[in-house]
């Protein structure tokens, strides 16, 4: 890969007054230093004035056909979700999705809304976006309890989740390369619950987003002690969409290809994704690669681009699941076998 620029950054904007900006979006105006968009490994000192990582950059280390294959297996998993939280942004009650609703209690990035009967729904709901988790999930309660599982799009879609695990398995082998101290913490604690991790890496689950612009948060539910592992496959032409640390001035252009290792719980969003005249004009000139209707006010799904986003991790409380899980809830019907990498 060569040898990377290291960025010794500070913070510029102070943590009581960046985490005032949480759930709201993030322009370029923030970006104080030149947008990364070469081999670069960035770090900061803490208030002990110790040196921390941030980041690490790499440019085109994955080769072309795993990205077909990532393309091939997981464009259709990024699906419709209305509880990413602060990330999805604040409600726009102008918006093509809110203007068919009857919003109520409206805050910052979440809302109610009045059902077909006149009450006032009991969930409180988040941008709808294009975002959803595949491999595994700990227990959650919300209207039902649900057990350490398989996520759902992975059971009814687990030809497609196996077929594609060599493009994760080198998500996997890149953080093990760049940030080892990270990953091996990581792999130990994955390896404690064997049947929850995906095969051949030190995750459990993997993050899709499709055209999805993240307002400003902090991951949660992931392990502390790891690290965030991102990846883009992209299929047109836009501009933007920078992942952005606001605090430190600092952004990064990941594209199709490229590896960011990153410290999700410092606070990140993207800058605006968007297409110049030229963008669109060679857009315009390609099939929908998906069957959406853009009536139903998905935020980013009106655009024929594609930005897809890979967010690999370790869920925290997946140390917490039961050894003995139903099998049904491990693999989809009539499967019993995943690619082992090897």
């Amino acid at each position: 890969m060569g040898r990377p620029r290291k960025l010794i950054i500070k913070k510029v904007i102070k943590d009581e007054d960046v985490c005032r900006l949480r759930g709201q979006w993030v322009d370029d105006s923030y970006v104080k230093l030149p947008v990364i968009r070469e081999n670069t490994d960035v770090y900061y000192k803490d208030e002990n004035g110790d040196l921390k990582l941030l980041l690490k950059f790499r440019k085109n280390c994955i080769k072309k056909s795993l990205i077909r294959l990532g393309w091939n297996s997981y464009k259709d998993l990024a699906k419709p979700s209305r509880g990413r939280g602060a990330s999805a942004g604040p409600i726009d009650p102008e918006s093509v999705y809110w203007k068919k609703r009857n919003l109520a209690e409206t805050s910052k990035w979440s809302t109610s809304y009045l059902k077909s009967d006149g009450e006032v729904s009991k969930m409180k709901v988040n941008n709808q976006v294009a975002s959803n988790p595949i491999g595994y999930w700990s227990a959650q309660k919300n209207f039902c309890e649900l057990p350490c599982r398989l996520t759902h799009f992975t059971r009814v879609n687990y030809d497609k989740y196996n077929e594609g695990l060599p493009f994760i398995q080198r998500i996997d082998e890149l953080f093990k390369n760049l940030i080892p101290d990270a990953h091996e913490k990581q792999l130990e604690r994955a390896d404690c619950k064997p049947h929850l991790k995906i095969p051949g890496t030190s995750f459990s689950t993997i993050t899709i987003n499709r055209n999805f612009r993240t307002a400003l948060h902090q991951d949660a539910g992931d392990f502390k002690e790891g690290f965030g592992n991102l990846t883009v496959i992209e299929r047109g032409k836009y501009h933007g969409g920078n992942t952005c640390f606001p605090q430190f001035g600092v952004a990064v252009d990941a594209r199709s290809g490229d590896f960011l290792a990153m410290d999700v719980h410092q606070w990140h969003s993207n800058t605006p994704i968007y297409e110049t005249k030229e963008d669109k004009e060679y857009n315009d000139t390609l099939d929908w690669a998906f069957k959406d209707n853009p009536q139903v006010g998905t935020i980013g799904l009106d655009k024929k681009y594609s930005r897809l986003t890979f967010v690999c991790y370790l869920r925290e409380k997946i140390l917490n699941c039961p050894d003995d899980i139903p099998p049904e809830y491990l693999t989809s019907s009539g499967h019993s076998k995943i690619v082992l990498k090897s």
